[in-house]
């Protein structure tokens, strides 16, 4: 077992979400070392190619005492599903997401986190994502419309 809260389970494979190769690594609000960040996130793909990752829920992510703050778990949601939509070939943007807070997330632990496509209506992509902890608690769970983008993003 490695001391690596964000190392990938058997069989992941490291990956990038590919809107994230557009702007500045430094300036996202994900994904930086950890203890460098409220939140720090290490993408991978499953064995059937489907987004995964690991989420450490830092001090700075604190929202009720000992706990993550629902906004962050929120904003993990939100980039896993949007991400899930990118890896499947579908460039978009968040036009509503829901998250439904299951149980409390306690600080300083990863957790699992997992995303979907499940409908494309047009420009309308429809997603799922779950943040489950180690020992199969489902923290949260969410539901997202993504819109297509009609136009490439720019670099900065």
């Amino acid at each position: 077992m490695s001391d690596d809260p964000l190392a990938g389970d058997p069989g992941w494979i490291p990956t990038t979400l590919p809107h994230l190769l557009v702007g500045d690594p430094a300036a996202q609000l994900l994904g930086q070392p950890v203890g460098q960040a409220p939140v720090s996130v290490r993408w991978f793909k499953d064995e059937a190619g489907a987004l995964v990752g690991k989420a450490w829920f830092g001090p700075r992510a604190e929202g009720p005492p000992g706990h993550a703050h629902g906004g962050s778990m929120a904003a993990v949601l939100d980039e896993a599903m949007g991400g899930a939509a990118w890896i499947a070939g579908h460039p978009v943007l968040a036009g509503e997401i829901s998250v439904r807070f299951e149980r409390s997330l306690p600080l300083l632990r990863s957790c699992r986190v997992s995303a979907a496509v499940g409908a494309v209506e047009g420009r309308k992509v429809r997603t799922s994502g779950r943040l489950v902890g180690p020992d199969g608690t489902v923290h949260a769970t969410a539901t997202g419309t993504f819109l297509t983008l009609t136009r490439g993003p720019r670099a900065t």
